[in-house]
């Protein structure tokens, strides 16, 4: 749809009743002055608001206050607002942050400035003013805000609900979370760990996940709050953590044991080897029993996620395994899975049994854990154990999901189809103010802006969320609108009313199936493909510089369009629909004829490079032939294994809307063997 058509279509929404909806689909308080009359939608004063975003992303302040009078009554006129007050927020009153949250009272623009000015009331330490607004916080999303509130709770300045998560977990979970420095949960972490609410160990535990993700700063402040004058050393230990660990040492006090802790896991992060002689031959005598665990559980998770077989030796060191973190002992269940022809079943299980509780629900390790138990030589008591754990989970909604169904002798079929959303249903969703904002920032090009928007208008505005009825209704509108990434986002979260059509839409059908028939490709795989790739947005642009449907590198397109034969390719083609689809469809042709039709690895392939799974194989054609499944799960990138599995499972459907047929997950992801070295690479030049 072009765009002077989406934005004729919400001139015309707007125009036919646009003001404060009512019911669960309006913002979730009462209609304010503010969205009481329709608002206009212009060009000229799109262009402005266009500018003011620029100059929102500049900090330029000035800028800001001459633009916005020109956005009265605009649609996007909270947006405009909220930018104009947030580059000035550090120097706002009070009084003109609560001017604004009354005028715009519903919206999303209002509770995230609120968020916003949340942080700040933390950051000054204005505690009762900070827990006055915070009773009106809607999104909680925040970390950093979650860890302020908890510590107003600890210091008395509002009671406490009584019953639910204890504020020391509160505070322990969203600061081991975050990555970078923050002051919220740091601050709040002081004061718990000094009044003896929280052990001084998650301190510690903070700093070591900090200096594995090499953010020495976060170290810093976590060493810190419980050692204020081993912070320095911090720095030390991480530029150079070989020099730290060979000083003499005269005491081993818990502080210098921590350190030595922290220097043995910036060593592995570089030289893995190193690091293991030093703990075994060294420093392991000297370390409490948790922290040995803990670096020999961080060598062992390197080790698997370099697919060294030594990852099983590294953990097998580890005597008490809720010594270890949930990333830690996952990749020990992977490490078991792939440690052979036959997975190493009880180490998986136990592995899984570590976990915490939330670990263990997601449908990953319910999964593989079901596995375990159903194993040969299970008792009858175990197998059935497993059976009704795969049954809790199996569904068609995920990768999993999908295997654990099959698991239990069923294939992947289509749910019945909901009732569609009424006339009425449908204009309610139209007339909803958030989701009509949303909309129109995105036709203009400002989609981060207007995602969030829809996000909250469908997630957060409504208590508890917006009905399964009305999330069906919002999909639908943005399923007409072309906006398929908000239409497949909103459909998912429907969990009795499933409409597929919704979920797995096809746009551009007729293109894709012609020439993925004419090239000799599944075009499930390919729609598959596209959806996790692109949501079907056709000028999708990846932060590294891939574009359109497929997401095509330009110096991928460039090779691939010699390959294919595409004759006067330039690169401002990528984003043409029929070029990124061809040349799109090319390449993945090519890398699934060089990985001989194995669709989990021409996948890993499309997704990060031929030469990366290919390295992901046992060479020379040693190794166990692995499940799929056990291959994909052990993909050492985070989003590769993440894209790989939600790859297969979208194909999984489609082929199931294209053939009207059952369809096979398993069969799809088939076995992937070692390297064979005897057969030469047909394009050893794949980009």
């Amino acid at each position: 749809m072009q765009f002077r058509t989406i934005l004729t279509l919400i001139a015309v929404a707007a125009s036919a009743g646009f003001g404060a909806a009512s019911g669960a689909l309006a913002q979730g308080t009462s209609a304010s002055p503010a969205l009481a009359a329709a608002p206009r939608t212009d060009e000229r004063t799109d262009a402005v608001v266009l500018e003011m975003q620029q100059a929102f992303r500049r900090g330029d302040k000035r800028r800001l206050s001459q633009l916005l009078p020109q956005t009265r009554g605009h649609i996007l006129e909270p947006w405009a607002a909220y930018w104009e007050l947030r580059a000035r927020l550090d120097e706002a009153s009070a009084e003109q942050v609560r001017d604004f949250l009354t005028r715009w009272e519903g919206t999303y623009q209002e509770d995230r400035l609120r968020n916003d000015w949340l942080l700040v009331l933390g950051q000054r330490r204005e505690w009762q003013a900070f827990a006055a607004e915070h009773a009106r916080f809607r999104m909680n999303d925040d970390r950093e805000v979650r860890c302020y509130a908890a510590l107003v709770q600890h210091l008395g300045v509002v009671p406490g609900p009584g019953g639910g998560t204890p504020l020391a977990e509160v505070v322990r979970s969203n600061w081991h979370a975050l990555r970078d420095a923050d002051d919220g949960c740091t601050l709040a972490a002081r004061h718990l760990i000094a009044d003896k609410q929280m052990p001084a160990l998650d301190a510690w535990r903070k700093a070591r996940l900090a200096v594995e993700a090499n953010r020495p700063r976060a170290a810093a402040d976590a060493v810190e709050t419980v050692a204020p004058k081993a912070a320095a050393a911090v720095a030390e230990l991480n530029q150079s953590p070989t020099k730290f660990l060979t000083s003499r040492v005269t005491a081993f006090s818990q502080t210098r044991r921590e350190l030595i802790t922290l220097a043995l896991i910036r060593l592995a992060a570089t030289d893995l080897d190193g690091a293991a002689r030093q703990l075994d031959a060294k420093w392991g005598p000297q370390l409490t029993p948790e922290e040995r665990h803990w670096v020999w559980g961080v060598l062992g998770r390197l080790a698997a996620q370099r697919l060294d077989a030594r990852a099983l030796e590294h953990f097998a060191q580890v005597a008490r395994l809720s010594d270890l973190s949930d990333d830690m002992l996952g990749w020990k269940a992977r490490a078991a899975l792939r440690a052979g022809a036959t997975p190493r079943w009880n180490q998986v299980f136990d592995a899984i049994r570590a976990m915490s509780p939330a670990g263990r629900q997601d449908p990953t390790w319910v999964y593989w854990r079901a596995r375990a138990l159903m194993a040969p030589g299970q008792t009858e008591q175990h197998r059935a154990e497993g059976l009704a754990a795969m049954q809790s989970i199996a569904s068609m909604r995920g990768f999993y999901e999908q295997l654990a169904l099959e698991a239990t002798g069923h294939k992947i079929t289509l749910p019945p189809v909901p009732a569609p959303p009424t006339a009425d249903e449908m204009a309610q969703a139209r007339r909803h103010p958030g989701l009509q904002r949303a909309l129109h920032a995105i036709a203009i090009g400002l989609r981060p802006d207007g995602v969030r928007e829809w996000n909250y208008s469908t997630n957060l505005a409504t208590p508890g969320g917006m009905p399964e009825r009305e999330l069906l209704a919002a999909a639908q509108v943005a399923c007409e609108r072309e906006v398929w990434d908000r239409c497949i986002n909103t459909s998912e979260r429907t969990r009795n009313d499933i409409d597929v059509a919704q979920r797995f839409p096809m746009p551009f059908r007729e293109q894709v199936v012609a020439r993925s028939r004419e090239i000799g490709l599944d075009p499930s795989y390919v729609y598959g493909l596209i959806r996790q790739e692109s949501r079907f947005i056709m000028n999708a642009r990846s932060h590294v510089g891939a574009s359109g449907l497929m997401q095509v590198m330009p110096a991928t397109a460039r090779w691939t369009a010699r390959k294919i034969g595409l004759t006067g390719f330039t690169p401002d083609q990528i984003n043409d629909r029929d070029t990124n689809i061809a040349i799109g469809t090319g390449y993945l042709k090519l890398v699934l004829d060089d990985f001989a039709g194995s669709m989990p690895l021409a996948a890993a392939a499309y997704n990060a490079g031929p030469s990366r799974p290919r390295a992901w194989r046992a060479p020379g054609g040693s190794g166990p032939v692995l499940e799929g499944a056990i291959w994909a799960e052990n993909v050492p990138f985070n989003e590769t294994r993440d894209y790989v599995k939600k790859v297969l499972s979208n194909a999984t459907i489609y082929a199931a809307i294209l053939s009207g047929q059952p369809q096979s997950l398993r069969a799809r992801l088939g076995t992937v063997g070692p390297r064979d070295a005897s057969q030469p690479e047909p394009n050893k030049d794949l980009p």
